[in-house]
């Protein structure tokens, strides 16, 4: 339900511009406040999944998502379109870590590998099936029908959720850092809205820069507080374990380049190569089938290379398919344009499941729940400074050549700088040591 809501919304952007009257860049907006709700919130799930059960969590998240679903739809004005997406983000902050965690705690950690490939195997389907049936609903019916469509699914959720995940006693009581948690989400808030708003001069400069402070002050107050604390919402202890630390580092400049990816090619496609909603979402799926492919392929693969070796050369044929979607053009040839789709796909979801999975390797059962909530949060930090950074850059670029509304060119220069954020991975996952997560790969 996630997955195919994202999708489907970046394939309606143009068509909710038009129906909103708002600029279509403005409309980043409505992804970028998804994801920045759902790293305010993160922080607090895995506290929230001990205390309470991964079962009621579930359900409640359900109902929050489908509430801020139709509130969505029925919204009048990109404000209250916004306001939805934050209340999405904040059933999707308690939807995220909660099934990672459970695997975590279940599986051993030689079947991770296969486990984890697996387990994303759902959620690929929904980016399969967003962008066709979001470029249909947009073009037959109405852009609201995108948020609409989570209500029957949230229905079955439900009964699905109560059916199938078995009750269980919450684990020790722990306090919630509360204090931790105001502080860490003012300053991710403060961060991210004040980066977005200085991507767009013409959203206030100076505004931008003064939340931009005030997240940064903000994130300050939360280190020293981190430091003094002995279970913050966020333990940056966690980050001195070097695999999962440097997966933390590494992995949040890889997803910057993957968070572009959605905002990018479905308004490519529609206001540079003017397509329609539904060739658009034709278009886009192949990247998810490539996504869908690899996932057979992850267990072998890391068991012949192992986890350092394939991070390194993976990275960089990750890096240099991004950077191919800048060549394309209205006139290329379609199998060449899904052939670059559909490899970018493959090689960056395979990237993806091997941080995923070596993240944990060394990660103790005390302290899972801890460092699940950390990773989702710079997880989705990430991705969304990923939309933050490919907006600011397309708008730089439209300054640069005079333009008034985004040609080809200037989504090729904010292809090309996001796939450069990509490749600075490489150098970081180097620091891996050579037999990093030899008992979950199973290479010898």
């Amino acid at each position: 339900m996630q997955n195919v809501d994202q999708t489907v919304i970046a394939t309606a952007l143009p068509a909710m511009a038009e129906s909103l009257g708002a600029d279509v860049l403005r409309l980043s907006l409505a992804l970028t406040a998804y994801m920045l709700s759902l790293a305010v919130c993160i922080p607090a799930s895995g506290w929230i999944a001990d205390r309470f059960g991964a079962r009621e969590v579930f359900r409640w998240a359900i109902v929050v998502f489908c509430a801020g679903s139709a509130f969505a739809g029925l919204a009048p004005s990109l404000a209250l379109v916004v306001a939805g997406r934050v209340l999405q983000g904040v059933g999707g902050a308690l939807m995220v870590p909660v099934g990672r965690l459970v695997l975590l705690r279940s599986v051993a950690k030689e079947k991770l590998v296969d486990a984890m490939a697996w387990f994303t195997v759902p959620a690929l389907v929904g980016p399969i099936i967003g962008p066709p049936l979001g470029g249909l609903i947009v073009t037959h019916v109405s852009w609201r029908w995108v948020f609409f469509l989570n209500l029957p699914v949230g229905a079955l959720g439900l009964v699905l959720v109560s059916r199938l995940i078995p009750g269980r006693r919450p684990m020790a009581r722990r306090s919630l850092d509360g204090v931790g948690l105001a502080l860490s989400g003012a300053g991710l808030a403060g961060l991210i809205f004040g980066a977005e708003l200085v991507a767009r001069p013409a959203a206030g400069l100076g505004v931008g820069l003064a939340i931009l402070a005030f997240g940064a002050l903000s994130c300050a107050l939360y280190l020293r507080h981190a430091l003094r604390t002995p279970r913050p919402v966020l333990d940056l202890r966690l980050l001195s374990v070097p695999s999962f630390g440097l997966s933390v580092h590494a992995g949040s400049l890889f997803r910057i380049g993957v968070g572009a990816v959605p905002f990018l090619l479905p308004t490519l496609l529609q206001v540079g190569f003017g397509m329609s909603a539904a060739e658009a979402g034709f278009v886009t799926f192949s990247a998810s089938v490539g996504a869908l492919a690899m996932k057979p392929a992850a267990g072998p693969l890391l068991r012949r290379f192992g986890f350092r070796k394939l991070l390194i050369w993976n990275g960089i044929v990750s890096a240099a398919t991004l950077a191919a979607c800048a060549l394309l053009r209205a006139d290329t040839p379609w199998w060449a344009m899904h052939l670059v789709l559909i490899a970018g796909g493959f090689f960056r979801s395979l990237q993806f499941t091997a941080f995923n999975t070596i993240a944990f390797a060394d990660i103790r059962e005390h302290r899972m729940a801890d460092a699940t909530g950390f990773y989702a949060t710079m997880q989705q930090v990430s991705l969304t400074f990923g939309v933050v950074t490919a907006a600011a850059v397309l708008e730089a670029s439209m300054a640069a050549a005079g333009h008034a509304t985004p040609r080809a060119d200037d989504f090729s220069v904010s292809f090309l700088v996001v796939s450069a954020v990509m490749a600075l991975s490489v150098p970081v996952v180097a620091r891996l040591p050579r037999d990093a997560g030899a008992v979950l790969s199973g290479r010898r």
